[in-house]
């Protein structure tokens, strides 16, 4: 079988060119740099946590299991935020059509794990790991007295 016309292989675009091709495929799926700034901040904080718990719908990057919190880092433009979001020129209806498609999943996985019992927490890359550890220390402290106050804190 030939290579598809449509200029796109595993239904992906071409990539504009080599160096556009090798900066996407260095992106991390796991252990971003904002990510591990959070996890040594909470760790230092003497607070214990899962990463990439695979048992969780979406896979939480810090899983507290048993304060049962999912906390996601999310990047600014793979989720799309308001802030600092920008849309590819190349390739824009993929884009954007892939983009959306990832917020899409992510509030459906916060609702998986709403249903679930589990109070889930968003932060986005740009912000400052000291105040998200405050605000993820906060909640725990809060769940661990009473495990019934769930519930998906908003972005």
């Amino acid at each position: 079988m030939g290579r598809p016309t449509t200029g796109r292989v595993r239904d992906r675009p071409i990539a504009l060119n080599e160096k556009v091709s090798a900066q996407m495929s260095r992106m991390p799926r796991v252990r971003s740099r904002p990510e591990m700034l959070l996890r040594r901040e909470l760790h230092s904080r003497g607070m214990r946590f899962r990463v990439n718990l695979a048992t969780l719908p979406g896979r939480p990057d810090i899983a507290f299991t048993r304060a049962r919190i999912a906390v996601f880092v999310d990047g600014c433009f793979w989720h799309m935020c308001p802030a600092h979001a920008t849309m590819p020129k190349n390739n824009s209806e993929w884009w954007r059509e892939k983009l959306l498609k990832n917020v899409e999943r992510d509030r459906r996985k916060d609702a998986e794990l709403n249903a679930m019992g589990w109070l889930v927490i968003h932060a986005w890359e740009h912000e400052d790991p000291q105040l998200v550890a405050d605000e993820v220390q906060r909640r725990w402290l809060a769940q661990r007295e009473d495990p019934s106050t769930g519930g998906a804190l908003p972005r």
